[in-house]
């Protein structure tokens, strides 16, 4: 067993508290920081002469091989080491000799564990901001095409009043614009290198931090070491951005999953996203859009599961923190690929038009606009609410619409109707009146799709730039 602390034990430590004790199962997935931050150590150490040029170099490329041959298969990442920091320093002494025992001097697992991660989740704030942009840019593109497709607008997912295929998609692209925002924010709180920090306290050594934080495209150093070595609030707001990103996609699935139903019939979802039954022959399931909607709870776990254990830990390291990893690898990994789903999903599902612009009609819609339409020939509103409600109940008994009816029909209940009623309430011009911001009309949803053009391109800008940099080497 590959350790870095058996100088003060004289006893071995058992195999089930190793194992107990080792995170080198989950933390693998930290090597390609663990080598990024251990450059720049090893560079900014021969700069302030605490190691020779030679020497940082040797580091470097022992380090760049290791990493090149875990990458091509070469080299396993075995539990015979505790975790990543002790399998990469201990093959390193391997190819390099002594020199590589130098690579640790003046930080401590603490503060190399805490850039790591930070590097590790920069990273993912970049490929989250990534997938959103796809989901802004299909949703964007399904609003331009469907400015006229007319369908209910529900409330209490009771039909309320006539609304765009377009407007509704653009509530879903609102949402997942602030989750951008909010990824954005995230970013700009946590860009601040901790290395150089020590296990807490610093260290003696005449380190130069804020070369390093330049080095590895941080804002700057951290102000505490011992905040540094402790802090985790990045990462539960990183998976509450997730969560909020997760439970917007519930959303969005359940709506798929009710307009995919027989009832409804307002979308088909293609094969590729549709699974069947091993019994009845007739089915074609949502299944992706259920499983999404079901792996919300697992994103929600890890945020609860990381705030519970950070509650009570004083300052400054202890080992529950090791416990961020694993719950948060999972809901990375399970928001990325749901978002990459959702979205390959919702880009080849088919909109049944004439389904849903029927079940805009037969829902009374237009009720609203009908009560709007004997105000504006004098009926005070409380009156003409009345006088729609009856009519509604009318065409229920019926089974008819309000356009449905003959003039002499809709006389019996106002004598305010004339024949402009029909045009007043078709949905067309129900939708189409509707002209203030963020309403549904289609002057109103072409500045809005536009306003959504500039904001994905700022965007892409935005998480292509020197504000979203990857791990490289400056050299």
């Amino acid at each position: 067993m590959a350790q870095l602390w058996g100088g003060r034990f004289q006893g071995e430590i058992s195999e089930l508290a190793w194992k107990f004790n080792a995170s080198i199962y989950f933390d693998k997935r930290l090597i390609a920081q663990d080598v990024c931050g251990s450059k720049a150590h090893v560079k900014m150490l021969a700069k302030q002469g605490i190691i020779t040029q030679k020497e940082s170099k040797q580091i470097a490329e022992g380090l760049d091989s290791i990493l090149q041959d875990v990458l091509d298969g070469k080299l396993e990442i075995t539990d015979k080491y505790e975790d990543i920091h002790s399998f990469l320093e201990s093959n390193l002494i391997d190819r390099i000799g002594d020199v590589g025992k130098k690579m640790h001097t003046g930080r401590s697992r603490n503060d190399q564990v805490a850039l790591d991660m930070r590097l590790y989740i920069r990273e993912e704030v970049r490929n989250t901001a990534d997938l959103l942009y796809n989901m802004l840019k299909t949703l964007n593109k399904l609003m331009s095409e469907n400015i006229h497709t007319y369908m209910p607008g529900f409330t209490h997912l009771q039909k309320a009043q006539p609304v765009t295929l377009a407007h509704h998609l653009g509530a879903y692209f609102e949402m997942f614009k602030r989750d951008s925002r909010r990824l954005e924010n995230i970013y700009m709180l946590m860009n601040f290198c901790p290395l150089g920090s020590g296990a807490l306290a610093g260290t003696t050594y005449p380190l130069d931090r804020e070369f390093v934080a330049q080095q590895l495209d941080f804002f700057g150093p951290t102000k505490n070491s011992m905040d540094s070595v402790s802090d985790r609030d990045y990462l539960i707001e990183y998976l509450s951005a997730l969560s909020i990103i997760m439970m917007h996609l519930s959303r969005f699935s359940e709506e798929v999953i009710i307009w995919n139903s027989n009832e409804y019939g307002f979308v088909t979802i293609d094969d590729a996203y549709s699974t069947g039954s091993s019994i009845m022959p007739q089915k074609k399931n949502p299944d992706i859009a259920e499983l999404v909607r079901g792996k919300t709870g697992r994103v929600y776990g890890a945020l609860n599961s990381l705030l519970v254990t950070m509650k009570g830990i004083p300052l400054a390291y202890d080992k529950d923190m090791q416990e961020d990893k694993e719950v948060s690898f999972d809901a990375i990994d399970t928001t990325k690929n749901c978002l990459i789903l959702f979205t390959d999903m919702l880009s080849t599902m088919k909109f049944n038009k004439e389904t849903m612009e029927n079940s805009a009609i037969r829902g009374f819609t237009d009720a609203t606009d009908a009560a709007d339409y004997l105000v504006n020939k004098g009926v005070p509103f409380r009156d003409a609410h009345g006088i729609i409600g009856r009519l509604v109940l009318y065409c229920i008994d019926k089974e008819v619409g309000i356009s449905d009816l003959e003039l002499d029909e809709l006389k019996k209940f106002s004598d305010k109707f004339d024949k402009d009623v029909y045009d007043a309430i078709s949905l067309k011009t129900c939708v189409e009146k509707r002209l203030t911001v963020g309403a549904p009309g289609p002057e109103a949803m072409k500045n809005e799709i536009k306003g959504n053009v500039e904001f994905l391109d700022l965007f892409w800008t935005k998480t292509h730039s020197p504000l979203y940099p990857d791990c490289q080497d400056e050299d």
